[in-house]
């Protein structure tokens, strides 16, 4: 519950996290809400400062990037493995289009909802062409990416709106996955990832969205 209030900025980067507080909040004791400290220091998600306490990590561009370049070897293997599959098969390439395009319904009306909600959607069509892949270790392999990702998406979210691109383009990618075109796919799906990383930079310098930590 801690790592998906961090995920969709609930608890905001910066926000100093009082483990008393965390635990009347969530009805349980202080040891478990420890135990879930530990796993979100190892995962990066939470850092400490001294003896001022922890803190929900700051966003930092640097490490954005990072994970941004490995999300991006993940979708175009994805890409690549979605429209070969589909050119093989006909049965696939429908079943493809079909789940795809009930994503993409619910993926545009979310867009409406709020930032989180649509930034949940967004992750669950790339998700989806991982599952759709026929290589099961991509999307285990990308989640852990999805956690930083994700936080940083719901922030700029909040600030510029992207979604009528977004889902345009989801829809052309997977028309060109359907239609088995294995290097065109690729090329939008890099096209789209490295888009969205230029975009999402510049709403955090313009908007300043980093967050630092507390005072």
């Amino acid at each position: 519950m801690i790592r998906d209030s961090i995920r969709d900025c609930r608890l905001e980067p910066g926000k100093h996290l009082v483990q008393e507080e965390l635990a009347s909040m969530l009805g349980v004791s202080r040891q478990p809400v420890q135990q879930a400290m530990l796993l979100l220091k190892t995962d990066g998600l939470v850092v400490e400062s001294g003896a001022r306490g922890l803190y929900v990590a700051p966003l930092d561009p640097l490490q954005i990037g990072h994970h941004y370049h490995i999300r991006l070897v993940f979708d175009q293997l994805a890409a690549e493995l979605v429209a070969s599959r589909a050119a093989a098969s006909r049965p696939f390439a429908e079943e493809l289009r079909q789940k795809g395009e009930a994503i993409l319904r619910e993926g545009e009306e979310a867009r409406n909802v709020g930032a989180a909600e649509a930034v949940s959607q967004d992750v669950r069509f790339h998700t989806f062409l991982y599952e759709m892949s026929g290589n099961p270790l991509i999307a285990p392999a990308a989640d852990m990416h999805w956690n930083f990702l994700r936080r940083v998406m719901v922030a700029v979210l909040l600030h510029a709106e992207r979604g009528p691109l977004v889902w345009s383009q989801h829809r052309d990618i997977l028309e060109l996955l359907a239609a088995g075109k294995a290097e065109e796919g690729r090329d939008l799906v890099t096209r789209h990832i490295l888009g969205a990383k230029e975009a999402l930079f510049e709403a955090l310098a313009e908007h300043d969205v980093s967050a630092t930590q507390a005072e």
